[in-house]
């Protein structure tokens, strides 16, 4: 199928001399409504700033894949962060994760290839087979490392054993795949649909549907995943609203309309289940309490801002919860310090919208896949010894505390004076703020009695 993924939209030609953007925005949307033409006008919708551009030249071929640096790199002078570029790929990685103990890499890409890596060498060790006919929107592992999904714009998702690479199945939609997440248990699959609006929960070990909620959302979804628990579905769409979907009662919990100011781009959990991070189109991303007990319309949250200068494309939270990464239109990957919400550093290097961003287990790597088809490896080992994180951190006035709540450090401005931001971490401090709420409701309701 190869290049027809490739050819940009708009007009070969023209009568009069125009601006080729104008021609592009003028008659771009004219194209012949083929399968093909629908595929690339979903490519599109996740790149809302790239309407018209031409596509990457092919990277030079060889007869294995390779990494491009041998030694790491410093990625600018003042933030010495040692990275290393990994190529394989012959179109978009739109998909990465760390899995096998951060010993392997999982990508997927719009070359119709899902592949696994040697995190330490940066060698394919496999391309799954009877791979997909369409580009992959998305792939996914288990926690276990066990099986390996991927949804693809040819309306399928299929399963493999990640040790042996076998198929394990293979189905289809009616519509077009938008996103799609393993729970961490292994036992489900969730896939969010675009014609549809809605989820499908799919059983892993039996493939059967376990639940298919048609028009969920009222504009296409554009991201899913699992709580930690594997036992609800938070989805996210164009039409700005956050929903929190519960396996077992098959019903929806928690809807926050209006979560931002524009299409939001995706979402993932803490570890803990208890937060939510979204990011969105409007630059800005949010962290909401989505902690069992009372759901309600609106839940505490802290909004992160000013780290990128565009779209923003994917979160992911450390495992206990400490920082948060995104990627974005910008090429870069922004490093989040959640307590007092400032983006610690930017990892540039990449030369097109970083799609999607991964952290190992031990905290010490960070991978990004980008539309340059490539990703890209970061060691952050030693991030808080580095001049530029140091520079800003002082220029801020911020100093390390443990939290009194759960012993973790988090930041805090030397210059502050409430004894409460001195002792608690954001996500302790969102957590009293909602016992608090949820007592004077309490007692307002014995009150009433």
């Amino acid at each position: 199928m190869g290049e027809d993924w490739k050819k940009p939209l708009g007009p070969d030609s023209t009568h009069r001399r125009m601006p080729l953007v104008t021609l592009v925005r003028t008659f771009g949307g004219f194209k012949m409504s083929t399968p093909e033409a629908r595929q690339d006008r979903l490519l599109a919708t996740l790149d809302p700033l790239a309407l018209g551009k031409s596509s990457l030249p092919s990277p030079p071929q060889s007869d294995m894949y390779y990494m491009q640096e041998e030694v790491w790199g410093d990625q600018e002078p003042l933030s010495k962060i040692p990275f290393k570029i990994l190529s394989g790929h012959d179109h978009v990685v739109s998909s990465c994760h760390f899995c096998v103990d951060d010993t392997k890499l999982l990508s997927g890409s719009y070359d119709c290839t899902v592949k696994l890596w040697d995190a330490f060498n940066g060698a394919v060790e496999r391309e799954f087979e009877h791979g997909p006919e369409a580009p992959v929107v998305e792939c996914s592992v288990s926690a276990d490392s066990r099986r390996v999904i991927a949804a693809s714009y040819d309306k399928t998702v299929r399963a493999w054993d990640l040790e042996t690479g076998k198929m394990l199945w293979k189905i289809s939609h009616d519509n077009f795949i938008v996103s799609c997440k393993l729970s961490p248990d292994g036992k489900y699959v969730v896939s969010g649909l675009d014609v549809d609006r809605g989820i499908c929960i799919t059983d892993m070990e039996n493939v059967t549907t376990v639940a298919h909620v048609k028009d969920h959302h009222q504009r296409s979804l554009t991201a899913c995943c699992f709580d930690p628990d594997s036992q609800k579905v938070a989805s996210v769409s164009l039409d700005r609203t956050i929903k929190i979907w519960d396996v077992t009662s098959q019903a929806t919990l928690l809807t926050i309309p209006k979560a931002h100011a524009n299409a939001i781009s995706n979402c993932c959990f803490t570890f803990s289940g208890h937060f939510l991070c979204t990011c969105s189109w409007d630059k800005s991303l949010k962290i909401w309490n989505v902690h069992t007990g009372e759901f309600r319309n609106s839940g505490a949250c802290v909004t992160l801002m000013k780290g990128h200068e565009g779209s923003v494309s994917s979160c992911f939270f450390a495992r206990d919860s400490s920082f948060l990464i995104s990627g974005g239109f910008d090429k870069t990957v922004a490093i989040w310090d959640i307590t007092e919400g400032y983006r610690k550093l930017a990892l540039k290097g990449h030369k097109d919208w970083v799609m999607d961003v991964a952290i190992s287990s031990n905290k010490n790597w960070i991978l990004s896949a980008s539309k340059d088809r490539t990703m890209r490896i970061w060691n952050i080992e030693e991030i808080d010894e580095i001049p530029l994180v140091i520079k800003q951190r002082k220029a801020m006035g911020l100093k390390v505390q443990q939290c009194e709540g759960c012993d973790k450090p988090f930041s805090i401005f030397e210059s502050d004076s409430s004894s409460e931001i001195f002792t608690q971490c954001v996500f302790c401090r969102m957590e009293a703020q909602d016992l608090l709420e949820d007592s004077l409701s309490q007692s307002e309701g014995d009150s009433n009695s």
